[in-house]
């Protein structure tokens, strides 16, 4: 079966671009010009992935993506954002609403199509694997929920994947680069610090359930996720 891939841009002539590259590549493609529409041709049929445009009428392709990733039938859809916007905190904030991937624009197809590829994958990967229980910490990622001896633990969706990254390779130390090849992606382009913002965000969710310090950073190594509590 094909898979499908909602195309979100409003200016005709990308869109139109898009549309005749990933079809040839094979996906069935839907299209929408901004996120009233995108949002419509979801609810009629979701998708596997969503290439969203930053700058959209209305409202922008961050606030669009937070909204998909409140609610529990758009949430695991993998979004790529494409974007004219390069720096950092942009690409932060992009992040921080559940952006798997960026593609700046101008873009060639063979990058694109090769993003779309790599995204599937993960998402393919991410969404087969089982629910994880260490001393009381369950991560569950069919539902995308935390619970600590169970009481809800609300994490943003970059804090989400990087939880599931740590309890799924305990005890072994990672470099910010290795995190950022198996969290974000090898091809995803953004400062090795900015690591450390969703280390602190991460611990800052565990704390009150008393799991921040299974987080722990091994100095001059990286971070690693161990079973025991440092003393």
């Amino acid at each position: 079966m094909e898979k499908s891939i909602l195309i979100v841009e409003d200016d005709v002539a990308i869109r139109g671009m898009l549309v005749a590259s990933i079809s040839n590549a094979g996906y069935a493609v839907v299209e929408a010009a901004d996120a009233d529409a995108a949002l419509t041709a979801v609810g009629d049929h979701l998708p596997d992935l969503i290439l969203l445009d930053w700058m959209l009428p209305g409202q922008s392709g961050v606030e669009f993506a937070r909204r998909l990733k409140r609610d529990d039938a758009t949430r695991d859809v993998p979004i790529i954002m494409l974007t004219a916007k390069g720096e950092e905190q942009d690409k932060l904030r992009g992040f921080e609403a559940g952006i798997d991937d960026y593609v700046s624009k101008p873009f060639s197809t063979k990058e694109l199509l090769a993003r779309i590829r790599a995204v599937s994958r993960r998402a393919h990967v991410y969404g087969g694997q089982q629910a994880v229980v260490v001393n009381g910490l369950t991560l569950d990622p069919a539902s995308r929920r935390v619970t600590a001896d169970g009481a809800a633990v609300r994490l943003g969706p970059t804090e989400f994947k990087l939880l599931n990254f740590f309890v799924t390779h305990p005890e072994r130390v990672f470099d910010r680069a290795q995190l950022l090849d198996r969290v974000w992606g090898r091809n995803v382009y953004i400062e090795e610090r900015t690591i450390d913002v969703h280390i602190r965000r991460l611990r800052k969710a565990l704390s009150p359930h008393g799991y921040d310090t299974y987080i722990q950073t091994v100095h001059g190594s990286g971070y690693r996720f161990s079973q025991h509590r440092d003393p």
